[in-house]
């Protein structure tokens, strides 16, 4: 699979480097993760996973593994918003890296959610905001 998943990222990068390779790596291991996290993985016929579920999973994924800087790290790669996760799947679909539905689009992952909410509000003390100068408006 490692030397599959090298040789198409070569392919998809000789006409795309908008994303870093990276973002593509962790788009296919956030996959299985969300597949392993909805208990799809027994059964194929149930590892279909939705824009929508994918786009969590990749959050919780991205959450997990990189805190407080994920969004930091994603946008290292390329990665700002939901559409990018939407292009690099199916690219990765494009190479038959991963598979989807026929009723599956790019438009799955617009607008899915903000990332500078989805990836820095987790990591926001609870409470009153801090005033600029260190002061709680309290």
């Amino acid at each position: 699979m490692k030397r599959k998943f090298i040789q198409a990222l070569r392919r998809i990068r000789e006409h795309d480097r908008r994303y870093a390779p990276e973002a593509y790596w962790f788009v296919c291991e956030g996959l299985n993760y969300t597949i392993r996290r909805l208990d799809r993985a027994e059964d194929p016929a149930q590892g279909h996973v939705s824009g929508r579920e994918l786009l969590e999973g990749l959050r919780q994924y991205a959450l997990e593994n990189y805190g407080p800087v994920a969004r930091r790290v994603l946008s290292s790669w390329g990665v700002n918003r939901t559409e990018d996760f939407g292009e690099i799947v199916f690219s990765l679909v494009e190479q038959g890296l991963v598979e989807a539905d026929p009723g599956d689009s790019k438009a799955d992952f617009a607008g899915g959610y903000d990332f500078d909410t989805a990836f820095a509000a987790p990591f926001r003390p609870e409470g009153s905001p801090i005033e600029p100068g260190g002061r709680s408006d309290t």
